[in-house]
């Protein structure tokens, strides 16, 4: 008498469950071929015989089928587990069996789609929490000092002549750093989200770069520095939004200006073909070569010390990267140190 082990008799039983989605065409499969049987083979005895032998070959059949497709099913479930708890290290690490080729490729373009969305997650993680962090510290550094003058004449220093409005002033000076840090931390916010609409059209460079520059005239006075406008001719048009250019504009001079201790700041404009390219010119103390490519990041100054004393949020030039990437543009920085530095964008003609 044979003994059926009770560990084949589950895996049996698990392989016809897993052939069961194919059923339906092994029975209409097998009542064809005992219906042709039957119109062949008078002998219904010879017939009741091979239809046994049928139905037991379609057992079989479905047996092996179920056993393939649950290796197949099982083989799948392992590299999506291996995906899921992150054991690949590249798609090269992902192989399936050769019937499961076609599937290996989707398989792979999944594990690296997910990886890229892994790894762009960490990275705003990481730069939410350095974010933070910076915020933290820029904010706090006004309101120590605000803190400190106030409660320096609240002490007593109110009444003494010669420190009352000099602490006034320069929590004053404080107030305004902590006011500009917060317009550009809801500018940047507002671009970052895309709230921030730009509102685009064509307008006279020459006359709207000339106003600009006559503003900002007085400031590069103080400083005994040169400021020149390199007019260009009256009716070239650009295209772009005036309002948020020229919070470019104005960031980028200012900038130059700032660190420039002598010499002149240019502003001009080259006419190509198909577009303006507007530049800003200094001859100010120029950029470290290892820090050209970091200075659009938010908060990252070149040097700290020198950058605070001179004022600036740390936010600038992160706005001015994402105001002109939303007119299909890039800033281009060129600086030599002790030289000087320019930036230029170019816009639509």
């Amino acid at each position: 008498m044979w003994v059926i082990d009770s560990k084949v008799l589950s895996e049996v039983k698990a392989n016809l469950i897993s052939a069961k989605v194919y059923l339906r065409e092994v029975i209409l499969f097998n009542i064809s071929i005992i219906i042709i049987l039957l119109f062949l083979i008078e002998d219904v005895s010879i017939v009741i015989s091979l239809s046994s032998l049928i139905i037991l070959f379609s057992f079989i059949l479905l047996n092996l089928i179920g056993k393939k497709r649950n290796a197949e099913l099982n083989e799948i479930k392992r590299i999506i587990s291996g995906i899921r708890e992150n054991l690949f290290a590249s798609r090269e690490d992902i192989r399936l069996s050769e019937n499961l080729q076609s599937l290996e490729e989707e398989i792979k373009r999944m594990f690296e789609k997910t990886k890229a969305d892994i790894d762009y997650l960490q990275k705003l993680e990481r730069i939410r929490t350095e974010f933070i962090a910076n915020v933290s510290h820029e904010l706090r550094t006004p309101i120590f000092a605000i803190q400190g003058y106030i409660e320096t004449l609240l002490s007593g220093a109110i009444n003494d002549e010669n420190v009352n409005k000099n602490f006034l002033e320069k929590a004053n000076s404080h107030t305004v750093n902590l006011s500009n840090l917060l317009n550009d931390l809801i500018d940047i916010s507002m671009i970052e989200s895309g709230e921030m609409r730009m509102s685009y059209r064509y307008f006279r460079i020459n006359e709207y770069l000339e106003t600009l520059v006559h503003e900002l005239m007085p400031i590069a006075a103080e400083k005994n520095i040169e400021m020149i406008y390199h007019p260009v001719r009256d009716n070239l048009q650009l295209f772009g939004d005036k309002n948020k250019l020229r919070q470019v504009l104005i960031n980028l001079i200012l900038n130059a200006i700032k660190y420039t201790e002598e010499g002149k700041v240019e502003v001009m404009i080259e006419e190509e073909a198909k577009f303006g390219r507007i530049i800003i010119r200094d001859t100010g103390i120029g950029i470290p070569e290892e820090d050209l490519s970091r200075i659009f990041e938010r908060f990252y100054r070149v040097d700290k010390a020198r950058s605070r004393s001179v004022g600036g949020t740390g936010l600038g030039l992160a706005i001015v990267k994402h105001i002109v990437e939303a007119h299909s543009s890039k800033v281009e920085v060129k600086s030599k140190i002790g030289e000087g530095s320019e930036f230029s964008f170019r816009l639509k003609k």
